[in-house]
């Protein structure tokens, strides 16, 4: 599953299909221009997620439907710092819904001005499944 107005993926795809489960690729903060958006944590949360929920409705996905995110972060405190306004652009985005969810840190990500990755696992309703042709 590779939304058209995400980044054309290269060697991976944003989102594959196993049944009704979607498995989310990884999603940094990357624009349509294949930049990392600037602004630090938040902006970069907001992009990130925003990809990741993309691709979720794609396939006719609601917010919902994710049952668990792994967010990958090069400085914790950052994000920890942070969390209120991240908790605001998460209820922006996906209302009050919080699946499973997992915080790692880790030294660096793909893009070296990347602060963030999300990816996630959702279970798809058959009426609202669109499997991709």
């Amino acid at each position: 599953m590779n939304p058209a107005s995400l980044p054309a993926p290269r060697g991976y795809s944003h989102g594959t299909l196993a049944g009704n489960t979607l498995h989310l690729g990884g999603q940094t903060a990357l624009d349509a221009d294949m930049k990392i958006v600037p602004g630090g944590i938040v902006e970069q949360f907001r992009q990130a997620f925003g990809n990741v929920l993309t691709t979720l409705r794609a396939v006719g996905g609601e917010p919902e439907d994710l049952v668990s995110i792994t967010i990958y972060l090069t400085d914790i405190p950052d994000y920890q710092a942070h969390g209120k306004e991240i908790g605001e652009v998460w209820r922006e985005l996906a209302g009050p819904v919080y699946p499973a969810m997992a915080g790692i840190g880790c030294t660096a990500l793909w893009q070296p001005e990347a602060l963030i990755e999300i990816l996630g696992v959702a279970v798809i309703p058959e009426d609202r499944l669109v499997r991709p042709s």
